[in-house]
Formats: C-alpha cells, structure tokens, sequence
C-alpha cells in the first residue's frame, strides 16, 4: 500500500455507538483506526465496550436487539479527552456517544465533523410498530438535522446519500471509501475451489438480507452447500424452514479471522439485500479474491472500480440466475474474477487511507 502525503498531525476524537467489529460501522472504524495509526496521527475512539455494570439506558438498535444503545461512562471520557486534547471530533451516530461527541465539540470550539452511515429510519420502517416508529423517526430527525447542519463536512459512503443529508441541512460532504481488515492483506491468500461446491453468507439474520432467497436458491442447488454466518431475529424461523436442506449450514455469529477461512473454502459470497447502504462483507470477500453477487441497491455498486467486478443481482429474485451464471463459467474464468476483485479491492483501500488522509489535513 502507498502512504498519502500529510502536513500535520491532527488530533481525533470518534464517537460511535457501534460496538467494535460487531456491524458494519463498528468493524469500518476499528478497521480505519488500525491503518490510520502507520501515519503520524493522535487519534482515539470513545464507543461502549462489551462488558457495561451499570447502563441507564438501554434501548435495541433497529434491525439489530442483539445491541443497545448504551449511557456513555462520562468519568472514561473525559479521562481519555483530557489525554488526547483533540482538535477535531467524529460522531459516528446518532446516539448517546454521538451526541456526547457534538457537545463536547461545540463546548469547546472544535471542528466537528459528522458521519452517516446507516439510514435508521429506513430499519424502523421494517422492524418497529407505528407508534415506536414514529418517536424513534421524529428523534433521529432531530439529531440528523443537528449534527449535519453543524458539521464541517457530512462524511457517507455512497453518493445515493448525497439528497438526503442535503435536505438534513449538510453544507458540505463527502462521500469517502471503506477500509478493509488489516489481515485481509497479511494472511495468505488461498486458491478457491476449482469445482463450484460452497458459497456463503454473512450479515444479520434480518428481513432486509433476503436470507430467504438464498435458502430457494439451496432447495435449486443442492449439490452446493450453502454456508450462512451470523445472528439475528430471522435465526430462529430461518433454522426451521430450512430443517429438511441437508446443504445449508448456520454457523451463528464467528469473529472476523474465522469467516476470512470461511469465505476462502467457498467459491462467491452472496449479498441479496432489500437495503445496504455499503455492503461491507462483499467488499471483503473481494479483497480475498472471491466472485460476489451483490444486489444492485446496495451501495458498493455506487463505486464504479468495484461494480465493474461484481455480478450485480439486478433483480433479487433472479439470484439462482446469478449462481447459475457462476457454474457456467471455467474454474480459470471464475479465478480471474476473483482476482480482479482483490486488486479492485486494495486499490479502494489506499484510496480510502488517501482520502481520509487529506480531508484530516484539511481541517
């Protein structure tokens, strides 16, 4: 990887809600942090740890119960502000830590910068009642307004936001790059599997995934095992329409170095979501070399160097299509996307760093 030039060295304070490596957002910045910290920055990140005695709130985040929303420890915070003396703060989310994030920043004339990275309000829509629905919208409206209106720069990770955080009242924005798992680049790289045996999954058992198109497509392909990582409210009923498929496995929720095994012994990765505002999983599937078949809302596609090597599921429902079209091609076809996958992937990588790199500067 190419290091980006820099001038200075800022100081930065994130706040997350996220847990680390538990979504999407939590495993982005765990992600940027540890490559970020080979470049001359003072950099921390304020986010609730695993392991909490005492919580006053505790509210489940849409689309995930298996998270809350956790009461910031202030008397951790301000030990860990008081050490870092940052110059610019994050918020990550609109949550408790995020908005812990924007006080501190505005009490103290400091450049605030906001990051939108899941549309909540859309998962409200799929997973809360009317009435829970209509209190956590008007909520997350305010904060989004709030922190948008405020910020330096809105900072989304797909140009299809661009409208929304406009009418959020974001002046300026930007749309930045993902950065991949450190031992994406440090453990070697595994060959897949010249015959098409296995593909895999991996996300929140949840509506919006279209898990269920994947369990059709198994009753179609039954001579593939279909690998399906994770957890979430769909396990349960998941598990049990999927009784007699004797090629579907539930792994449950694996840490990150385990699915990197799972994704090298399987031929592609499948991403049919109803809604992902990136699609991080695919990302990382091509950063290993595998084919993906990712559906074309997701937001990787907004990028045009990794869509170019992605079969891009314009139509959830023809996924066995997209599978098929996989089987048709030679072991040697099949290898030569994977591996204009993996260099796509480490180009948008050192993008990323680039970029992140010169909007810190510029602040």
């Amino acid at each position: 990887m190419t290091s980006p030039t820099h001038h200075k060295k800022p100081r930065i304070a994130f706040f997350s809600d996220s847990l680390p490596e538990r979504n999407g957002t939590g495993a982005y910045y765990f992600d940027l942090l540890k490559q970020l910290s080979a470049f001359p920055l003072s950099m921390a990140i304020f986010q609730p740890r695993r392991q909490v005695r005492l919580n006053w709130l505790s509210i489940p985040m849409p689309g995930d119960p298996s998270q809350r929303l956790i009461t910031p420890n202030l008397f951790r915070i301000y030990r860990g502000l008081k050490q870092l003396k940052p110059q610019i703060v994050i918020s990550i989310t609109p949550g408790p830590f995020g908005i812990l994030g924007y006080l501190y920043a505005k009490r103290n004339n400091l450049k605030f910068v906001s990051a939108f990275h899941t549309d909540f309000e859309q998962l409200t829509k799929i997973y809360w009642n009317p009435l829970n629905r209509s209190f956590a919208n008007f909520y997350l409206s305010f904060i989004n307004k709030l922190f948008c209106s405020h910020s330096e720069y809105t900072l989304i990770n797909n140009k299809k936001l661009i409208p929304q955080v406009e009418q959020l009242g974001a002046q300026k924005h930007k749309v930045m790059g993902t950065p991949l798992p450190d031992f994406h680049f440090s453990e070697p790289l595994n060959n897949a599997p010249k015959a098409f045996e296995q593909v895999c999954f991996a996300g929140r058992l949840a509506a919006e995934k279209n898990i269920d198109l994947i369990l059709d497509a198994a009753k179609h392909f039954k001579q593939i095992r279909f690998i399906i990582v994770g957890d979430g409210p769909l396990k349960r009923s998941l598990k049990e329409s999927s009784t007699e498929l004797t090629n579907v496995r539930f792994t449950g929720w694996v840490n990150r170095s385990e699915l990197v095994k799972i994704i090298d012994a399987s031929n592609c990765l499948l991403l049919p979501s109803k809604l992902e505002t990136f699609g991080s999983v695919a990302y990382e599937a091509m950063a290993r070399g595998r084919p993906t078949i990712v559906s074309e809302n997701s937001g990787i596609n907004q990028w045009d160097s990794l869509r170019e090597n992605i079969v891009v599921l314009k139509d959830e429902r023809n996924l066995i299509r997209a599978i098929q079209s996989l089987i048709d091609m030679t072991s040697e076809e099949r290898a030569s996307l994977g591996a204009r996958s993996r260099a796509a992937a480490i180009q948008f990588n050192t993008m990323t760093l680039e970029h992140w790199m010169a909007l810190l500067n510029k602040l």
